[in-house]
């Protein structure tokens, strides 16, 4: 915790004067243009990766980037995904996975999870990822093409969001598939990721 403690100080005395005017119109002002979802991987820093600057990011972070399909039950995900859609008039959607991503290579290689129900509850999310997956090609990395399996399934999950499904009917919301690859720091876009309505 000293780190992070000392991350403030260090934030507060040369980092906040500089940005002074800024933060005083984030104080009345919240339009960020884009809702990232990614996932909650600490090596993967939406703002970092796309080198955005306070406000513009309305980031949801989930554990294998994942966005459970619309149901008539209250969610912290949905309510996010409604609030930037609805509220906040983003444009753009990002789903976003990303390489060695844990939860995919849990799924992926089979990993015993009964010691964490929830985390083993929370993936049946990417049941249609890994029906997508069973297709794989000789030799291909299983966890790397769950992974851009994931990011498709989301995205389609996204779609069955009211505010969404309404954005994207509308034309004033645009939803993209991105790759993190962490060892090489490229992000490949999915052209073929997006769901039919979104084209």
């Amino acid at each position: 915790m000293r780190h992070l403690a000392q991350g403030i100080d260090r934030f507060q005395r040369e980092v906040f004067p500089a940005e002074a005017g800024l933060y005083a119109r984030l104080a009345t002002t919240h339009q960020p243009g884009t809702l990232f979802i990614g996932c909650s991987d600490a090596r993967v820093v939406p703002e970092l990766i796309t080198q955005s600057g306070p406000g513009e990011l309305f980031v949801i972070r989930t554990a294998g980037n994942l966005v459970p399909a619309h149901t008539p039950a209250a969610d912290g995900v949905a309510a996010s995904i409604e609030y930037a859609v609805a509220v906040l008039g983003v444009q753009d959607i990002i789903v976003c996975g990303h390489s060695a991503c844990g939860a995919m290579t849990a799924l992926a290689e089979g990993h015993d999870l009964t010691g964490a129900p929830a985390v083993a509850a929370w993936l049946r999310h990417a049941d249609a990822s890994r029906a997508r997956a069973l297709t794989l090609s000789e030799g291909e990395d299983k966890v790397a093409a769950l992974v851009r399996h994931n990011v498709a399934a989301q995205m389609t999950n996204l779609a069955t969001h009211p505010s969404v499904a309404r954005a994207l009917a509308e034309g004033t919301v645009r939803l993209h598939g991105w790759v993190f690859d962490i060892p090489t720091g490229t992000v490949e876009e999915l052209h073929d990721a997006a769901p039919a309505l979104a084209a």
